[in-house]
């Protein structure tokens, strides 16, 4: 278990089960637009700690534990905690884009900064597999289209546009370090890129 790992599973863990029990500390910290706007930015970062419920928890560190040895292996600890706090950053900075205008506009999770290491650890190992039988790419991509379908639901508090956010921080971070993936890699990047393509189609059509 790498210590950074172990850190920030700890972190969302402990963080996510206050605010399973304290309404107050989950509405405080919670990503919210109209609080965010009101000069809360903290939110912006906060809220990637908090979980919708233990299932919603569970599911992203356990995503998160199988796919942060990939990324650790050719990256190191330090750029891989660079390229989660980078995903998760650029997971909400979408989310607020998004939905700037609407105020009431409710979200948590670790879901963008998650979605970044998926996409940077495909792209560093474009062979690895999923509970075995499942290619990493092919779960990259349903995890994004399933993104699609709760941006264009809308019900749950999940922030799921904070998943192409993050994908898209992951990607290009992992790209900034290893440029030469473009080359190298054309299709695993080609790939990893239509998902990210398919939202902005969708959104400049206001189908999400």
């Amino acid at each position: 278990m790498n210590i950074v790992l172990l850190l920030i599973l700890v972190a969302n863990g402990l963080i996510s089960f206050k605010g399973f029990n304290d309404t107050y500390f989950f509405r405080k910290y919670e990503f919210h637009i109209g609080s965010i706007r009101s000069g809360e930015q903290y939110r912006m970062f906060s809220s990637a700690f908090l979980h919708v419920d233990s299932m919603h928890l569970a599911f992203n560190m356990i995503t998160l534990y199988m796919f942060t040895p990939f990324v650790i292996n050719h990256l190191g600890s330090l750029y891989f905690a660079y390229l989660y706090l980078g995903s998760l950053v650029a997971g909400n900075l979408l989310t607020l884009f998004f939905h700037k205008d609407d105020y009431y506009y409710r979200a948590v999770g670790a879901s963008g900064a998650v979605t970044g290491i998926i996409y940077s650890a495909i792209l560093l190992e474009p062979n690895l597999y999923v509970y075995v039988i499942i290619p990493g790419y092919v779960f990259g991509f349903l995890y994004l289209l399933f993104s699609i379908y709760g941006m264009k639901a809308k019900n749950d508090n999940i922030g799921h546009v904070a998943h192409f956010g993050g994908a898209i921080g992951g990607f290009g971070l992992t790209l900034a370090k290893n440029p030469h993936f473009i080359t190298e890699k054309p299709i695993t990047v080609i790939a990893l890129i239509i998902p990210i393509v398919i939202l902005f189609v969708l959104a400049k059509m206001k189908k999400i």
